[in-house]
């Protein structure tokens, strides 16, 4: 029986992580004993280390997206599909854990703005039991109230973009209203918009524009479906427009997606949407300042719908890993980048610099 597991501590902001030898303490009734096989570096992991997000208490294990084999089950534990879960199966999991009370989960039924929720590798310490509460460690505790899926056994790194930007994305989507032949524009070549390319060739898109200004990353949104790409590096905001009008008969884009984090997007990209079109941003995981532009000419005399999404839940991660399970091959291109628990913080940077389109941390 495992006595002890390795993790990877943040310990002080903008400080490498340390590496620290502890105690599996026991599982309660419902819990599940996890070896990670593969967690994910997100962009909020990044903002987290940095100190840019409230929510980290410290001393904590980074890491919402994970991956990994049951070691141990207290109970018995089924997926939100009916399967029993046993030791040695290879399962992924919805990093939001939720109260299944509240307004927002019972009443509204939008699980994802719980009041209650709180997510590995975000809001608990290493300090609150079962210790054992983020991805960036050789084991992880998953609580009785996580939502559980069970994977193949194909390379667990390409499914770990599925928790979260896969999840986020697939949330965002449901507020498009993408009618076959539309056109669509996404503002940022990452994993959320590298999802958001997907579903959106999947709903039958017909133009699919991505702009960001990394180069390789917006090339790789072709193999997801991009029909075209624009780096705003080499092209001014006239020349965005012009393009964007031009494959549009001058109407401008039916949906946009703002997949970046960044409040220059918003202002940019909501002038692109048509009259009567939608504009989605998800691309914000922490408090990132103000934004301003004209409201009646940009919102109430084009008639657009303008939308926020927060998070996610478990609906969104099965649409997000049914994506991945059908089109294994071009979501295995994201990951660019593997590191192993010791070097967490370079992996950190290598988000960072966006030197990485994803990188994983390999525990073992």
């Amino acid at each position: 029986m495992l006595k002890k597991t390795r993790i990877s501590v943040l310990e002080q902001f903008n400080k490498p992580l340390n590496i620290r030898e502890i105690e599996i303490p026991e599982l309660s009734q419902g819990q599940i004993l996890v070896k990670i096989t593969s967690a994910g570096v997100c962009g909020s992991d990044v903002h987290m280390f940095e100190g840019k997000d409230p929510r980290v208490p410290l001393p904590m294990i980074l890491g919402h997206e994970g991956v990994g084999v049951v070691v141990n089950v207290n109970g018995e534990k089924k997926t939100v599909l009916g399967e029993k879960v046993k030791e040695g199966d290879p399962i992924i999991w919805n990093r939001g854990v939720l109260c299944g009370k509240c307004y927002y989960c019972v009443v509204v039924r939008q699980p994802a703005l719980c009041e209650n929720r709180w997510a590995y590798g975000i809001h608990r310490s290493i300090n609150i039991p079962p210790y054992l509460n983020g991805c960036y460690a050789e084991h992880i505790i998953l609580s009785e109230k996580t939502d559980i899926f069970l994977l193949d056994n194909r390379d667990p790194a390409v499914y770990v973009p599925v928790s979260c930007s896969g999840a986020t994305s697939a949330h965002a989507f449901e507020y498009a209203r993408i009618n076959p032949g539309d056109t669509v524009l996404i503002q940022g070549p990452g994993p959320l918009g590298i999802f958001l390319v997907a579903y959106s060739k999947l709903s039958g898109a017909g133009n699919i524009i991505v702009i960001g200004g990394t180069q390789d990353r917006l090339e790789m949104c072709y193999h997801f479906g991009a029909t075209h790409i624009i780096n705003r590096k080499t092209h001014n905001k006239e020349q965005i427009k012009e393009i964007i009008l031009s494959l549009t008969n001058g109407r401008g884009v039916d949906t946009a997606f703002e997949a970046s984090g960044s409040l220059d997007a918003i202002v940019d990209g909501i002038p692109l949407v048509r009259i009567g079109g939608t504009y989605i941003t998800a691309g914000f995981g922490e408090p990132a300042g103000d934004v301003q532009f004209p409201w009646f000419e940009y919102i109430i005399r084009k008639n657009i719908t303008l939308q926020g999404v927060w998070v996610s839940d478990t609906r969104h991660v099965l649409h997000a890993l049914r994506t991945v399970q059908a089109n294994f091959d071009a979501f295995s291109k994201m990951i660019t980048h593997r590191f192993s628990l010791e070097d967490a913080t370079n992996a950190l940077k290598s988000v960072a610099e966006r030197k990485a389109m994803k990188a994983v941390i390999i525990p073992s």
